[in-house]
C-alpha cells in the first residue's frame, strides 16, 4: 500500500489527493462553483457566466452569460445549472434556457451531476444527495452523508461527492445505497472543493471556490 494511503477504523481507504493540474483564475471570475465535462471541454460556473475551457491547453473556448451560483451538469446534449432555487436546462450552442425545474433544497443546493437518466443534486448543509426527475424536479430517492456535500459525480458505477468544512476538504466515494464512506481523498489543507465532475476516465475536476481555480485530481485505481 502506498505511503500516502491508509485504512481508517471503519476500513475506509484514505489517500492524499493527487492534484495534477490547476486552471484559472479566469478573467472576470472571482469564484468557481459547479463544474462539468462535456466529453471535450470543462465548464465552470463562475456566478455570472458559464465558461468552458480546453483541459489540454487551459484555453477558454466559450462563455455563456447565465446565472450560475452552484452545481453544473451535462446530459450529452444540454447543460443543467443551479441558479438560486431552480435548475435551468441550457442549450450550450446558444446559451438559451429551454426549461427550468425547482431544486429539492429550495436554494440550499450545491453539487449537480447527470447519471442514469436522472439529475443528482447535493444539499450542502443538509448533508444529502437527491436523485431527481430532470423533467419535473420530483425527488426519486435520497442518500444521507455525514459531511457537508458540495460537488457530486458518478463514474463507472461509483458515486463520489466533495466535502468542504472549514479548512478541510475531501473527495469521498460512498455506497449509493447506504451512504457508507468507502474511500476518501484528502485535499491539501485550505484547498476547498466547491464543485466536482469526472471526465469519465482518470480525472476529477474540482471547483476551487473563492480561489477562482479548477483543479484536476487523479482518480485512484484499486
Amino acid at each position: 500500500m502506498p505511503s500516502n494511503t491508509h485504512l481508517s477504523n471503519s476500513q475506509t481507504t484514505v489517500r492524499a489527493a493527487e492534484i495534477v493540474r490547476e486552471y484559472g483564475p479566469f478573467a472576470g471570475a472571482e469564484h468557481v462553483h459547479g463544474v462539468t465535462h462535456d466529453g471535450q471541454r470543462v465548464w465552470a460556473a463562475t456566478g455570472g457566466a458559464l465558461v468552458a475551457f480546453d483541459p489540454a491547453s487551459g484555453e477558454l473556448t466559450r462563455t455563456l452569460e447565465v446565472a450560475c451560483d452552484a452545481g453544473t451538469a451535462f446530459d450529452g446534449t444540454y447543460l443543467y445549472q443551479i441558479a438560486d432555487a431552480r435548475i435551468d436546462k441550457i442549450d450550450p450552442a446558444t446559451g438559451e434556457v429551454v426549461a427550468s425545474i425547482p431544486t429539492p433544497g429550495h436554494g440550499s443546493d450545491s453539487g449537480l451531476t447527470w447519471a442514469e437518466g436522472s439529475l443528482w443534486v447535493g444539499q450542502y448543509r443538509d448533508r444529502k444527495i437527491h436523485q431527481i426527475d430532470p423533467a419535473t424536479g420530483r425527488v426519486i430517492r435520497s442518500i444521507e452523508s455525514n459531511r457537508f456535500v458540495t460537488g457530486v459525480t458518478w463514474v463507472d458505477g461509483e458515486l463520489w461527492h466533495g466535502t468542504w468544512e472549514g479548512d478541510e476538504s475531501e473527495l469521498r466515494r460512498i455506497n449509493p445505497e447506504s451512504g457508507a464512506v468507502l474511500e476518501r481523498l484528502e485535499m491539501p489543507r485550505g484547498t476547498g472543493v466547491s464543485g466536482l465532475e469526472s471526465d469519465g476516465a482518470d480525472l476529477f475536476y474540482c471547483g476551487g471556490g473563492a480561489s477562482g481555480k479548477v483543479r484536476a485530481v487523479r482518480r485512484p485505481k484499486g
